[in-house]
């Protein structure tokens, strides 16, 4: 995956793959930006990442889904606090906080066929549960919009002051 625009601190860049996909494994959240009518619209959802894949999930009808099928393209963000550092009592500039964070760039796909809906969530449900085979009843399955969001770059930075 290409980087999408370099970062003004080098210092604080994350360039391993490794390094970026543990920090996306590892946050239960993910932020979704996406434009909605030239406005910007970010919500916080739970996913699962599959390779170059993030996997996520919503009501099959509302804002989100009108957005992604106006405008695929899509912005995610995913980041730890690890804690803050304070400084002196007499400069608040002394302070800071660590941290690590991703960002990337994509284009979502609201997911139609049955057995790939049943294999997002499933890949949904094995990162928050730990069990890999759930059965979804139908009447649950009708309520519910799964798509994928195929990641083109991902950058990451952190502060491990």
């Amino acid at each position: 995956m290409s980087e999408s625009a370099p970062l003004r601190r080098k210092d604080k860049a994350i360039v391993e793959a490794s390094e970026l996909n543990r920090i996306l494994d590892q946050a239960d959240v993910l932020h979704l930006g996406m434009v909605d009518e030239g406005q910007p619209y970010v919500i916080p959802i739970n996913f699962a990442r599959e390779g170059d894949t993030v996997w996520l999930h919503c009501a099959n009808v509302g804002r989100t889904l009108d957005c992604l099928r106006r405008q695929p393209s899509v912005c995610v963000e995913v980041d730890h606090h690890l804690g803050i550092v304070p400084g002196s009592q007499d400069n608040p500039c002394g302070w800071t906080a660590r941290y690590e964070s991703v960002i990337g760039f994509g284009t979502a796909e609201i997911v139609t066929a049955q057995e790939d809906r049943v294999h997002g969530l499933q890949v949904i449900m094995k990162k928050y549960s730990g069990r890999g085979e759930w059965t979804f009843p139908q009447e649950q399955l009708a309520k519910v919009a799964v798509f994928r969001v195929r990641l083109r770059s991902l950058t990451g930075k952190h502060s491990p002051v």
